[in-house]
C-alpha cells in the first residue's frame, strides 16, 4: 500500500560522476531529437537505486530544452499511485518539470508523433496561487497556496525502450514525461476535497482507469506537500503560477493513433484530447 507520507529523497551516493551525467543526458537528449528510443541508464550507466546522478542527469537534460521560445510552467510528481507504481516496477514517487511546449487545452487535437511510448493518466492538476518555499510545507500550508484545481491528463512517455525502466531511468528522463491536457473547469479548494474524488478514464468510449483520490499517495494534497520539500531541497521551490500535475488517480493505459481519451473527475468535471498523425492534424 502507498504510504500516506513521504521521506525526502536520500542520497543514494557518496558522489555523483558528472561525466556518467554527461553521458546519461546525451543519450537522453539524443532520443529525443532522433525520435528514437535507447538503452536504459542503468545498462552501462548508473545503477537502478542512483537517484542522487539520475536526478542530476534529469537536470542536465532538462537544461538541453530551455529555450526563449520554451520555459519552465510547472512540476509534475510521478509514480503516485500503487497501481503505477506495480506498472513501472518502482516502489516511491519521483518528480519532473514540465514545459510550455507540453501544454494542451481540453478537446485538442495533438499529433501522437510528438511522441514515442505514451501512456495516458488521469489526474487534478493544481495551480498555485503562492509559492511553496518557506515554512513548514505541510498540507495546510500548501492547501492555502492552491489558486485553483482542474481535472488533466498526462500523457506520459519514455525515451527508453519498451519502458524496460528502474527508478533510476524514469527520474532522469525527466520523470516519464510527455505532455499534459487541462480541463476548463476551476474549482478552489473551497469547493471540494481532492481525497474524496472519484476518477473514470476512458479511451474510444471504452472504461479502462479507475481510482480516486485516496490513490494519489492517501490524499492530492499529500503529493503536493512531498513535492513542495522535495522541489525546496533541490534549490527550485515551486513558486505561484506554476502548474503542478498531483499524480495518477489510477492505471495509466497505452495510446494508439486516432485514440481519444476521456477523463471524468468528480468535481472537476472532464478533460478530453486526440491523438493523430501529424499529416491528419494538418488536413
Amino acid at each position: 500500500m502507498v504510504a500516506t507520507t513521504v521521506d525526502s529523497i536520500s542520497d543514494s551516493g557518496p558522489g555523483v560522476d558528472e561525466s556518467i551525467v554527461a553521458r546519461a543526458a546525451q543519450r537522453l537528449i539524443t532520443a529525443a531529437e532522433t525520435r528514437r528510443t535507447c538503452a536504459p541508464l542503468r545498462d552501462g550507466l548508473i545503477s537502478p537505486d542512483d537517484v542522487a546522478t539520475a536526478y542530476r542527469i534529469q537536470e542536465r537534460f532538462n537544461a538541453a530544452r530551455v529555450s526563449p521560445e520554451v520555459t519552465v510552467v510547472g512540476r509534475k510528481i510521478g509514480a503516485t499511485s500503487q497501481a503505477v507504481q506495480q506498472q513501472l516496477g518502482v516502489d516511491q514517487p519521483d518528480f519532473g518539470v514540465l514545459f510550455s511546449d507540453m501544454a494542451y487545452s481540453d478537446g485538442d487535437v495533438i499529433p501522437i508523433d510528438r511522441l514515442l511510448q505514451p501512456r495516458a493518466e488521469a489526474e487534478i492538476a493544481f495551480v498555485l496561487g503562492e509559492d511553496l518555499a518557506e515554512g513548514p510545507l505541510d498540507i495546510d500550508q500548501c492547501r492555502a497556496a492552491v489558486a485553483e484545481a482542474v481535472a488533466a491528463l498526462e500523457i506520459v512517455d519514455s525515451r527508453i525502450t519498451d519502458w524496460n525502466i528502474s527508478f533510476a531511468d524514469t527520474v532522469a528522463d525527466n520523470a516519464s514525461s510527455g505532455l499534459y491536457v487541462l480541463g476548463t473547469e476551476r474549482r478552489t479548494l473551497d469547493d471540494f476535497e481532492p481525497v474524496d474524488v472519484a476518477m473514470s478514464m476512458r479511451i474510444d468510449g471504452e472504461e479502462v482507469s479507475t481510482g480516486n483520490g485516496a490513490a494519489c499517495l492517501g490524499d492530492p494534497l499529500n503529493a503536493l506537500s512531498w513535492l513542495a520539500r522535495q522541489a525546496r531541497t533541490f534549490g527550485e521551490p515551486l513558486r505561484a503560477g506554476q502548474v503542478i500535475l498531483s499524480g495518477a488517480l489510477g492505471p495509466m493505459r497505452p495510446l494508439h493513433p486516432g485514440a481519444t481519451v476521456t477523463a471524468a473527475i468528480s468535481g472537476l468535471g472532464t478533460v478530453t484530447a486526440s491523438f493523430t498523425t501529424a499529416s491528419e492534424v494538418s488536413q
